[in-house]
C-alpha cells in the first residue's frame, strides 16, 4: 500500500519502459500474462479480454471458437492465423496469437502479415511476412509448417482476398481441420468488394461460401454426368454466424438412399 501511494502504477510503467528496451518489456509481460490467465486456460472469452484481442468485446466470435475449437485444445497441432494486427508497427498486433497459445498447450501458432512482425515472435509462435494472396509465398509457408489443422482468415477482409486464400489453402488443410473467416460483413462494403444492395453479388466472400452449400448435398442431385467439384468432395460441414463462417474439411462421400450417379432409381 505504501508503495502504491510513492509510487502510481502508471509512474510504474512510465519508469519501466524507460528503462528497459522492448525485448525485456515483452519478457515481463509474458510473465504477467501467465500468472493472470492461469485459472482461465480454459475459457477463450476470459482469454480474449485478458490479451486485449477484438475476438471479444468488439466482436463476439470466442464463444464459437470455444465451441468449435474445443476438440483440438490438448492435442499437438498447426495453427495458421492470416493477419498478426498492428497495422505497420513492428511492436504492435499479436494479441490473438498469444491467447491461441494459452488456449492450445500444444499446439504450434503460426501466422502471416504484409508488414515485418518478427519482434513478436516467440517459444511457439512464428510469423511470416508475405501477402495472403502470394501463391508461391502461401506454398512456401505450408512446405514449412507442414500439416495444418486450423486456418483463421483475419487478413485483409478484401472480398477478393478472402476468397484467392481460400481457394489456395483450404486444400492444404488437413481433413478433419477447420478453416474460419472472420468479419465477413465486408460482404456488403463496396469499398471492399462487397454490396449492401445486391446480396448475392458474384465475387463476395457471402456469395462464394453460400454457393459451396449445395455441394453438401452432391450425391442428391438428378443431373446426369455430373462430376463432384473438389469442395462437393472435402467439405463435410458449414456453419454461419454473425461475421464468421467455420467451414469443415472431410471425405464428404455419403450415398444417396434414392440417387445412384446422380440419376434417380424411382
Amino acid at each position: 500500500m505504501i508503495f502504491k501511494k510513492r509510487y502510481p502504477m502508471e509512474s510504474i510503467k512510465t519508469y519501466l519502459r524507460g528503462r528497459l528496451d522492448f525485448k525485456k518489456r515483452r519478457f515481463l509481460k509474458r510473465i504477467y500474462e501467465q500468472l493472470i490467465t492461469f485459472p482461465h486456460v480454459n475459457d477463450l472469452n476470459r482469454l480474449a479480454r485478458i490479451y486485449k484481442t477484438d475476438k471479444w468485446g468488439s466482436h463476439f466470435y470466442t464463444p464459437h471458437y470455444q465451441h468449435h475449437f474445443l476438440p483440438f485444445k490438448n492435442k499437438k497441432i498447426n495453427i495458421l492465423e492470416i493477419g498478426v494486427g498492428g497495422y505497420d508497427s513492428p511492436i504492435y498486433g499479436g494479441d490473438s496469437l498469444r491467447m491461441w497459445k494459452r488456449f492450445f498447450p500444444k499446439a504450434n501458432i503460426y501466422s502471416l502479415d504484409i508488414y515485418d512482425k518478427s519482434l513478436l515472435q516467440e517459444k511457439r509462435i512464428k510469423i511470416f511476412q508475405g501477402s495472403q494472396v502470394d501463391e508461391k509465398f502461401l506454398e512456401g509457408v505450408v512446405n514449412e509448417i507442414g500439416e495444418l489443422s486450423l486456418i483463421i482468415d483475419d487478413g485483409s477482409h478484401i472480398n477478393e482476398h478472402i476468397i484467392s486464400t481460400f481457394n489456395l489453402l483450404f486444400p492444404k488443410l488437413k481433413f478433419g481441420g477447420i478453416y474460419v473467416v472472420e468479419d465477413i460483413q465486408t460482404s456488403y462494403w463496396p469499398d471492399y468488394g462487397g454490396s449492401g444492395e445486391e446480396m448475392n453479388k458474384e465475387g463476395t466472400a457471402m456469395h462464394f461460401f453460400k454457393s459451396l452449400i449445395d455441394g453438401l448435398n452432391h450425391a442428391e442431385f438428378i443431373r446426369p454426368g455430373y462430376r463432384a467439384s473438389y469442395y462437393d468432395l472435402n467439405i463435410t460441414s458449414m456453419h454461419f454466424y454473425h461475421n464468421l463462417v467455420f467451414i469443415y474439411k472431410g471425405p464428404n462421400n455419403e450415398g444417396s438412399n434414392l440417387v445412384i450417379n446422380n440419376e434417380r432409381l424411382l
